[in-house]
């Protein structure tokens, strides 16, 4: 393992907290300060640098070769496109259950 894996890593996984709490209307402070959208950003700007430095490192086409970089990937993108419907359905459920 190298530093830049390190880095790679920790900008995926970074990103996810960022976004999900960005969505779920929670605060966290993050480097665009408090705010939902300072962290959906934050959470896409820390995917970016992760995709970034991946495939500088090590090209586009081994993206889809690594399992447990794409499976990190697969959340956050998951996640990303569906966030605000498990949010809504969570909120749905939760005042029916009152």
């Amino acid at each position: 393992m190298t530093l830049i894996d390190f880095f790679i890593g920790l900008t995926l996984v970074n990103g996810l907290p960022h976004f999900v709490l960005g969505t779920w209307k929670g605060n966290m402070l993050s480097a665009f300060g408090f705010g939902h959208l300072q962290n959906k950003l934050y959470g896409l700007l820390n995917l970016s640098i992760s995709l970034t430095l991946y495939i500088y490192s090590y090209g586009f086409d081994d993206l889809f070769g690594n399992g447990i970089y794409l499976g990190g990937l697969f959340v956050v993108i998951s996640y990303m496109i569906t966030g605000s419907f498990w949010r809504d359905f969570s909120n749905k459920r939760v005042e029916r259950e009152k």
